[in-house]
């Protein structure tokens, strides 16, 4: 069993920076892959960046501004936003799965509850 939470969110202006945590338990965290996923109102939830043991994902829409990390000591995996639009106002997930990265919300199978960032123009 896997419990994450997320932190880090807020308010911004376009082209800052912000740095969400999802801080995980679990002492077998360091062989879950995890996701990054958002959902902005009305709209369909969709993926951001994952990272696996070895290998990190990227959504077209953030490479080259996000980049994700972790930190296995701390049972934890970042998400450095940059250069942010006000297309990326959205809550953010972050969400666990044994091993391998996936693009897909539905192959993930814990989550947390999410951290509003709002991006204004």
């Amino acid at each position: 069993q896997v419990q994450l939470g997320e932190s880090g969110g807020g308010l911004v202006q376009a082209g800052g920076s912000l740095r969400l945590s999802c801080a995980a338990s679990g002492r077998t965290f360091s062989s879950y892959a995890v996701g990054w996923f958002r959902q902005a109102p009305g709209k369909e939830r969709e993926f951001v960046a994952a990272i696996s043991v070895s290998t990190t994902y990227y959504a077209d829409s953030v490479k080259g501004r996000f980049t994700i990390s972790r930190d296995n000591a701390k049972n934890t995996v970042y998400l450095q936003m940059n250069s942010l639009k006000p297309d990326d106002t959205a809550v953010y997930y972050c969400a666990a799965r044994w091993y391998s990265g996936s693009y897909y919300d539905t192959q993930y199978h814990y989550w947390g509850q999410g951290t509003q960032v709002t991006v204004s123009s």
